[in-house]
C-alpha cells in the first residue's frame, strides 16, 4: 500500500459509531450522527449501505460553519 492509500484508509470514518465518537467524543451520539446527515449538509457518503465520512472534510465543514456563524454574528454588530 502507497502513502496515499495508507492516509486515505486512516482518513476514512466507517459507520455512525464512529462519525459519533469523532463529533461528540461519544458513540452513544450516533442518532445524533443520522439527524445530521438527513437536516444538514454534513458532508457524508455511503459505501453500500454503511454511512462514512473522511475526517479531513469533516474538519474543513466545522471550519465552515464556525466561520459563517462568526460572519453572522458580525453583521449584526
Amino acid at each position: 500500500m502507497s502513502g496515499s492509500e495508507e492516509d486515505l484508509a486512516t482518513d476514512i470514518l466507517r459507520g455512525a459509531d464512529e462519525l459519533a465518537q469523532f463529533l461528540f467524543g461519544s458513540r452513544d451520539q450516533r442518532r445524533k450522527v443520522y439527524h445530521l446527515a438527513a437536516t444538514s449538509n454534513l458532508p457524508v457518503f455511503k459505501l453500500g449501505s454503511m454511512i462514512c465520512a473522511r475526517k479531513s472534510i469533516l474538519l474543513k465543514w466545522i471550519i465552515e460553519q464556525e466561520n459563517r456563524h462568526t460572519d453572522k454574528g458580525l453583521k449584526r454588530a
